[in-house]
């Protein structure tokens, strides 16, 4: 049986996850938005089982519905890095049969592909089923700029050694800009290994997208924007997502807000390094020895091992922190109690730092967590970079003396306070992103 989409039929759609860290959720999150102004449309959602699972065990999900790729035995044994590329040596062809199977049990074709857009090879999957993709880039538009600029930047700046050289050679990158700044496998090292092959693809495939897609406004970064609005078929910037499709929530176990409202107003510094982020434990000792020393009131989301922490640490702060293992992070970021964001700069996070109107200290890890943070440093001017890019007991309690006690955390405030506004502004129902959200929704129609 064949399927013909026509405008009176539902839009039967294809989503491709890169099933690791936050990105399942913030693409069913994509998702969500799309299908509330397009509800006719129906949206297979192709991802390993055990992310389905966690995403899809409640309810209210009547048009996107989970397809389980494989799951076999030992996919979840080793770290993380080598999880992802046992996926990516496999994913190509795993998530192209998945599609056919799914085709093949409805009788109905998909008339569109969207992916993550780490899933660069989800582009010849669209051209082989002649269907538009259209890839959702999970972080910021300098990052992007940078993974499509990949040639140029090893050319430019050569072999290992050359860390410090400014990247102003790139569009509206100051010479504050490092080579450093970027995800090694950008710049060093062997464009064939597994996650740098992925990057590098990824930076080429993405220019013939359909549409690509930002997770992010234009107003936070207009001058970048402009330049990938050259690069690219199509830019769409359709966030933050979190605020223009809220899930709605009220889990506080561990009773966090009421903890916060005995504090005064940003106060408290608020410390979460991601789902994946762990500090060494050497830093763990300091940035607590920090909080400690300076009397500093914390909250901190602890995904560690608590014999890093000091001894007899959490006794002797009971009266000013409070140490849990998960939080509702919007939820946290929006009260008005919590005065600076300790965070790992992942771009989930900043975007809930900016739309909670809260600082942040950087203490990036990999990724594009370090070209974030100096966006968020010497762009924006919202973020205090800790000295040497390490968690000393003398550099943490400087930078959370600069961000809770001094005029430089008010000026932070005042900035951060804008880019709320403006973040605001665009998901608003005249809003860019939410314009830019109807235009994608009638190109996947079309």
């Amino acid at each position: 049986m064949s399927y013909k989409v026509a405008s009176t039929s539902p839009q039967n759609v294809a989503v491709l996850v890169f099933p690791f860290a936050s990105h399942p959720g913030s693409v069913l999150q994509f998702v969500r938005s799309i299908s509330a102004m397009a509800p006719d449309m129906k949206f297979t959602f192709f991802s390993l089982s055990r992310s389905n699972s966690s995403l899809f065990s409640g309810s209210g999900f009547d048009n996107i519905k989970p397809y389980n790729i494989w799951d076999d035995e030992g996919f979840g044994a080793g770290n993380p890095l080598q999880q992802i590329e046992l996926f990516l040596d496999r994913a190509a062809c795993t998530f192209e049969r998945a599609i056919e199977e799914a085709e093949a049990e409805t009788g109905h074709k998909f008339g569109c592909l969207i992916s993550d857009a780490f899933l660069w090879f989800a582009g010849d999957i669209a051209k082989k089923m002649h269907v538009p993709w259209v890839p959702i880039w999970m972080s910021g538009q300098r990052s992007l700029l940078a993974h499509i600029e990949t040639d140029i930047i090893r050319e430019k700046v050569g072999a290992p050694g050359q860390e410090d050289k400014p990247l102003d050679f790139l569009p509206d990158f100051s010479d504050e800009f490092r080579a450093s700044d970027l995800p090694k496998e950008i710049v060093f090292g062997n464009l064939e290994s597994p996650f740098a092959r992925m990057l590098h693809k990824m930076g080429e495939k993405l220019l013939q997208a359909t549409v690509v897609t930002i997770n992010s406004f234009e107003t936070m970064d207009l001058k970048v924007t402009a330049e990938l609005k050259k690069r690219f078929n199509k830019l769409l910037l359709v966030g933050p997502l979190h605020i223009a499709q809220p899930v709605v929530s009220d889990d506080d176990r561990d009773g966090c807000l009421q903890w916060l409202d005995k504090h005064k107003p940003a106060s408290v510094a608020y410390i979460s390094f991601g789902s994946l982020g762990a500090l060494p434990p050497i830093e763990v000792a300091a940035l607590a020895e920090a909080l400690e020393e300076g009397g500093f009131p914390f909250l901190w989301s602890f995904r560690g091992n608590k014999e890093d922490l000091p001894q007899g640490f959490v006794d002797r702060t009971s009266s000013i922190g409070k140490i849990v293992p998960w939080v509702n992070q919007v939820q946290i970021l929006n009260h008005s109690s919590v005065g600076v964001c300790v965070t790992h700069c992942g771009w989930n996070s900043i975007l809930e730092s900016v739309t909670g109107g809260v600082p942040m200290i950087g203490r990036p890890d990999l990724a594009d967590q370090k070209v974030n943070m100096r966006s968020v440093e010497v762009v924006w001017k919202i973020c205090v970079r800790i000295e040497g890019g390490v968690f000393t007991k003398t550099g943490a309690i400087k930078a959370l003396e600069q961000a809770l006690l001094l005029e430089q955390g008010k000026e932070m405030r005042h900035r951060v306070g804008v880019l709320k506004q403006l973040a605001q502004e665009a998901v608003g129902p005249n809003g860019l992103s939410t314009q830019d959200l109807k235009a994608l929704v009638e190109i996947i129609k079309s």
